[in-house]
């Protein structure tokens, strides 16, 4: 009986011991990822052309635009390089009717567009990317510094043939001319001669640069170059008092500016309009006015 109270008792203290004892429970572990390391950021693709890409855009011009259109592919091809722009010189009237008989994508003219062009080729767009003087420039030993209209026209319609008449030397007038098609003979007249043909007597030449490099080496010579064109090889001359300078073309008092033109067969679309909205952008247009042209936008 003893034995059996003892292991009773016994019993007793053991469950009051555990029961005063208070066991917290151990936290399970808190397993902290870590964080996963910011991926670089991917240098941008470079811009690729739509739609057409890896096509040629055709391009006939004048020789006048031609190192411009040349600079506006270069720079567009640096932005699209897979389109290729092939661009051919050879004159205004060339590049005009190229356009519009869809033998090129594009017509460059360094000239108003001829009302019989527009009649002739009435589905053509014409666009102006840019504007341009008209100098008249003499060899750099011609003490004369300025001509009115009028006597540029009858100097080079071979009515006033000796610079004493317009206040030089006693000296014979060579002139200088570009040959006939060039956009920048056809301006001239415009602008200029009027009704008045070009002397027979004129030494023509192909090119502004040919042209510019005849006036610089021909004492007592005279010609007709785009502001692009004009270095300290030759004199510009004031008219009507105006010098020749993008200042003064652009606010209207220099009289002899004329348009840059692009002309499409048709609406231009695809690669054509492409090109066409980005050399009338920020970026084309930036570099029309560091090739020495008057920007339109």
């Amino acid at each position: 009986m003893r034995r059996t109270l003892f292991v009773l008792f016994l019993l007793v203290a053991l469950v009051a011991t555990a029961c005063g004892q208070t066991t917290t429970p151990t936290p399970a572990p808190v397993i902290t990822e870590a964080p996963k390391a910011a991926e670089p950021t991917k240098a941008p693709e470079p811009t690729q052309a739509p739609a057409q890409s890896g096509e040629i855009i055709s391009v006939a011009c004048s020789t006048t635009v031609q190192p411009l259109a040349e600079k506006l592919a270069e720079a567009f091809n640096a932005t699209y390089p897979n389109v290729k722009i092939d661009v051919a010189g050879g004159g205004s009237s060339a590049g005009v009717k190229a356009a519009g008989d869809s033998t090129a994508d594009i017509g460059m003219a360094s000239r108003e567009i001829k009302q019989s062009a527009i009649d002739t080729y009435p589905q053509m767009k014409i666009f102006v990317i840019a504007r341009d003087g008209i100098a008249i420039v003499a060899h750099p030993e011609v003490p004369v510094d300025e001509l009115t209209t009028e006597q540029v026209r009858d100097i080079f319609a071979g009515k006033i043939t000796n610079w004493k008449d317009v206040g030089g030397d006693n000296q014979p007038i060579a002139v200088i001319s570009r040959e006939e098609g060039s956009g920048t003979r056809g301006a001239f007249e415009e602008m200029v001669m009027g009704e008045e043909k070009i002397t027979d007597k004129a030494i023509f030449q192909d090119s502004n640069g040919k042209v510019r490099t005849a006036v610089a080496s021909t004492p007592y010579s005279i010609a007709y170059l785009y502001f692009g064109y004009l270095d300290n090889t030759v004199s510009a001359l004031d008219v009507n008092g105006v010098t020749p300078t993008e200042a003064n073309a652009s606010s209207g008092t220099y009289p002899i500016v004329c348009p840059l033109n692009l002309v499409t067969p048709g609406e231009p679309t695809d690669l054509v309009k492409v090109w066409l909205d980005w050399i009338l952008g920020p970026e084309g247009q930036e570099i029309v006015k560091a090739q020495g042209y008057i920007p339109v936008q």
